[in-house]
């Protein structure tokens, strides 16, 4: 959700920190600002409210220069969106701090500073660790130790970027729950909460772990853990590219990168299916062993990533004939689980950041799972690091907040998950092959879907009007039916949901009307007539049928039906990657007719790192 860039350097790093914020508009925010030491050793500040550009604009006018500072992209949680709760905050004109994440006893903080004689500014619980490390420095004299005894004394989430007129050479971390990497220079080094915002000026990172204090100076990083002792934490060379994040020949990041699906969907697959084989290994080199044992799967994910679990459980309990579970990782977190022997825990996550999906995983490596494994694009992230096994996704970066790219792969890496366990529950190599087959035909099928472009353009003048919609799915095709719904919920703001179609006269039928469309996927399997039957409900009550449709499913457009031809024989296992994507079209369409910002919509981030 919100950004850190920080640099110490020899030359002048506001254009690093401004280009830095540049690359992670796509978390979303609501305000901005960087705060740097200039040429006479004193803290300039300037913060806006709104996109970067705004901010850009007011140094335009009130120009700021300096080698060492810090800048930050802001989501609002404590304090409305405002200059006065916008980032950086500062403490007594000397110390700046930029923050990520959620102090939860920042009340008792305040309240004991406020007696001290510090006087807030903000409503926000970063000013308050801005006052504490302070409060701290006066007594310490060292800004290191000042930080490390104010991270002490915190409870919650927080990555924390600090300077000050006091260590007039150097920028300290803190990290506990929220990511923030080092990247490192010749004769500078830089600091972020993502790689992407350095990829400009540097390839080579250093990933902080939990508890971590760091100091970084031009010419040195020096990293404490939580007990206090020195931490050798190695670099990492990123294979991201700096323009990896361009929005090239495309209106939009969002537009851009659901034509990059067949590309990313062939690339996850890329070395991990040979010959019509899966490689299990492509797991983790335990993988064969651990999956040979697993009697149960229990998926926890969010939101999109949530939906892409909700597909893998029709697969892995009708493939591989095993019990699976999957649920919110909220809501995970907060109840007591059962967990049945020999089960294997899934987590997925775009960014690998989630902050309650890593919450779950921290908490299911406690409770007796036999293996975790993390499905998940961030090849540095933190869910990565601590599950035992990985199956990354290679969607490469997804800027846009309404995943698209990172959906599909995330199906295709689950659909391979399937494949593995299969191998040990009952499938042999003939099923195997043909299993395989359908997973590699999956990028052409989405290449010929999306050349319903046109049409689904011409349909989405259809939605302008709309207040509400409503998806139907059955089976594995639900899920797809709820990420529907949730795509045009975020970029266009009509409400919509999604039900299995065969729950719509258990209640959703009651709305059902000419002011209501009812969208449909309709592949050719064996749940066809018994979604027929629902849909002639849908029209026996005026409701407006879409319905994408397998060509040799039987729909025939009519006054009040209209029907997309979808590719032909698409088979059960690849329709849900291959009907999602002209769900993900509609919502994109429908959005720009009505104006809203699509790759940025209100009120949502791309990467909820706090809970």
């Amino acid at each position: 959700m919100c950004g850190i860039v920080g640099a110490v350097a020899e030359r002048n790093i506001v254009p690093i920190l401004i280009e830095g914020l540049r690359r992670l508009e796509y978390r979303g925010y609501d305000s901005a600002g960087l705060a740097v030491l200039d040429d006479t050793q004193q803290l300039a500040r300037r913060r806006t409210v709104g996109k970067v550009k705004m901010l850009e604009e007011a140094l335009g006018k009130e120009p700021v220069a300096g080698k060492l500072g810090i800048a930050h992209t802001r989501w609002a949680t404590h304090g409305v969106p405002s200059e006065r709760n916008a980032h950086p905050h500062v403490s007594h004109d000397g110390l700046a701090i930029v923050h990520n994440g959620i102090i939860e006893n920042h009340e008792e903080l305040r309240d004991e500073l406020t007696r001290a004689g510090y006087r807030f500014t903000s409503e926000t619980d970063t000013e308050v660790i801005a006052h504490r490390i302070h409060f701290h420095l006066a007594k310490l004299g060292e800004l290191f130790k000042a930080v490390r005894a104010t991270v002490a004394e915190l409870e919650g989430a927080y990555a924390l970027a600090v300077v000050s007129t006091a260590a007039p050479d150097r920028v300290i971390l803190a990290r506990e729950g929220c990511p923030v990497v080092i990247g490192l220079g010749v004769g500078e080094n830089f600091i972020a909460s993502d790689v992407a915002a350095l990829l400009p000026v540097t390839r080579r990172f250093i990933f902080m772990e939990e508890g971590d204090v760091a100091e970084v100076t031009r010419d040195a990083v020096r990293i404490l853990d939580r007990e206090g002792k020195a931490a050798d934490r190695p670099a990492h060379e990123s294979e991201l590219s700096a323009d990896a994040a361009e929005k090239g020949q495309f209106r939009h990041f969002m537009l851009k990168e659901i034509h990059e699906q067949p590309r990313a969907v062939a690339d996850t697959l890329q070395e991990r299916v040979a010959n019509g084989r899966l490689l299990d290994a492509a797991f983790g080199p335990t993988a064969g062993e651990i999956f040979r044992r697993t009697e149960h799967v229990h998926i926890v994910a969010c939101g999109t990533s949530f939906h892409a679990g909700a597909v893998a459980r029709y697969f892995i309990e009708q493939i591989c004939k095993l019990p699976c579970s999957v649920e919110i990782a909220s809501e995970y977190r907060y109840r007591n689980p059962v967990v049945l022997r020999n089960s294997l825990f899934v987590t997925i996550s775009q960014s690998g950041e989630t902050a309650d999906t890593l919450a779950a995983l921290r908490l299911a490596r406690q409770a007796g799972y036999l293996a975790t494994l993390a499905v998940c694009n961030q090849p540095e992230s933190s869910l990565v690091r601590e599950s035992e096994l990985v199956m990354l996704t290679r969607a490469g970066p997804e800027i846009g907040v309404a995943s698209t790219k990172a959906f599909t792969t995330q199906l295709t890496a689950l659909s391979m998950l399937v494949v593995a366990l299969a191998k040990y529950h009952g499938a042999d190599a003939e099923r195997e092959r043909g299993l395989v087959a359908r997973l590699v035909e999956i990028p052409g099928l989405i290449e010929k879907t999306l050349t319903l472009d046109p049409v689904i353009h011409k349909l989405a003048e259809r939605f302008a009007d709309k207040q509400h919609a409503l998806f139907l799915g059955r089976g594995a095709l639900h899920p797809i039916a709820m990420e529907g719904a949730l795509k045009l919920k975020e970029i266009s703001y009509i409400h919509a949901e999604a039900y299995p179609a065969g729950e719509l006269k258990h209640g959703p039928l009651a709305l059902v009307d000419a002011g209501m469309p009812v969208i449909t996927v309709a592949p050719n399997n064996d749940l066809l007539e018994k979604l027929k039957s629902n849909l002639m409900e849908v029209r026996a009550r005026g409701g407006e049928l879409i319905v994408f449709a397998d060509p040799e499913a039987g729909f025939e457009p009519s006054d009040g039906v209209t029907v997309i031809q979808m590719p032909k024989h698409v088979s059960y296992f690849q329709a849900p990657a291959v009907y999602t994507v002209p769900l993900q079209l509609l919502s994109y369409h429908v959005a720009i007719l009505k104006g809203t910002d699509v790759d940025q919509p209100r009120n949502l981030a791309k990467s909820v790192t706090v809970e």
